[in-house]
């Protein structure tokens, strides 16, 4: 036992070390072999040789886990030193993150109709048929949802598309006037250079008694919130179709890239969509008991303004963690 202890003893690796175990208490090692020769052993010289045995393999157990500790330390220490960080590489050079962009665009685009004295409402990501189809003029087999690529879920239950459900869960839980916006989380099944699973709205809602709000109205204040978010470019609305407002437009602006002349971004036409809104259909209000009220709506992608004021070309740039495009922020 005391040569075995002593081999033991100059080991300096977890492989030889494993190896001597199996040698001492494998299937066929040298502790084993002892224990079967008990079955032909009794009496007391039986007990004799068992009380041996089982010192040397409590005396050999615990050599053996301390050996394993003293290796495991000792990797651990050359490890440190082979992979330790010079410190010195960060410097207050290094700026802070000021957040991610798409956080960053989302915070300045709230901040100007908080400004503007909207609300801010919230809602379920987890969203019924009702309240992101129906009550928002879209009925089952309408043209739009094909659109929309959505996630099911069992009993009609879905993945919101977009923020409107809060438009609507609004309007049912509030007085007039209203005047609120919906940033959030969407989710479409969709993924490429312009496009993701999971993406941020950001949707706006006025509501008042009828004839007190105007297509006016809504321009006046959607051309201001552009010209804060982009400077000094040129607007455009071009009538469109979206189920829940009649009438509907979408609105672009001069190229930010081009500044109008024509490029790839643009198509060569020298106009960027960035928005789509227009007057609450009265089929909305029918959905949510409201009589007597007018009212108007407005959507925008927040990775689209990012894109954009950002000048990134890929919208998965923002979610794939590239420290190359990220730091930049």
């Amino acid at each position: 036992m005391q040569d075995i202890l002593q081999r033991l003893a100059q080991i300096q690796n977890l492989k030889a070390l494993d190896e001597l175990r199996v040698e001492v208490m494998g299937k066929k090692g040298i502790l084993t072999e002892q224990f079967i020769l008990l079955k032909s052993l009794e009496g007391d010289e039986k007990r004799t040789l068992a009380t041996k045995i089982n010192a040397y393999k409590e005396q050999f157990e615990h050599a053996l886990n301390t050996k394993r500790e003293q290796i495991l330390k000792q990797e651990m220490s050359e490890n440190l030193i082979q992979q330790s960080i010079d410190a010195s590489l960060f410097t207050a050079l290094h700026k802070k993150s000021k957040g991610h962009p798409v956080h960053q665009t989302m915070d300045r685009i709230i901040d100007f109709f908080v400004n503007m004295d909207f609300s801010i409402s919230t809602g379920p990501l987890v969203e019924d048929d009702f309240h992101n189809f129906e009550a928002l003029n879209i009925p089952q087999f309408h043209p739009a949802r094909d659109m929309q690529d959505t996630f099911y879920f069992k009993d009609s239950m879905l993945l919101r598309t977009h923020t409107s459900p809060v438009q609507v869960r609004t309007m049912a839980a509030s007085k007039l006037p209203i005047r609120m916006i919906a940033p959030g989380s969407v989710f479409r099944r969709d993924y490429d250079v312009t496009h993701s699973p999971m993406f941020h709205q950001l949707e706006g809602l006025v509501v008042d008694e009828k004839n007190r709000i105007s297509f006016a109205n809504l321009k006046y204040i959607l051309e201001d919130f552009l010209h804060y978010m982009f400077g000094d470019v040129r607007i455009r609305f071009r009538s469109s179709f979206f189920p829940f407002t009649e009438p509907s437009a979408e609105v672009d602006i001069s190229c930010v890239f081009c500044h109008a002349s024509g490029c790839r971004v643009c198509s060569h036409t020298g106009w960027l969509e960035v928005l789509g809104c227009g007057i609450v259909n009265q089929k909305v209000f029918d959905a949510v008991g409201y009589k007597d009220v007018s009212g108007y709506a407005f959507g925008l992608g927040i990775e689209r303004f990012a894109m954009l004021l950002h000048q990134v070309n890929d919208l998965r740039s923002f979610f794939e963690t590239d420290l190359r495009v990220l730091e930049q922020f």
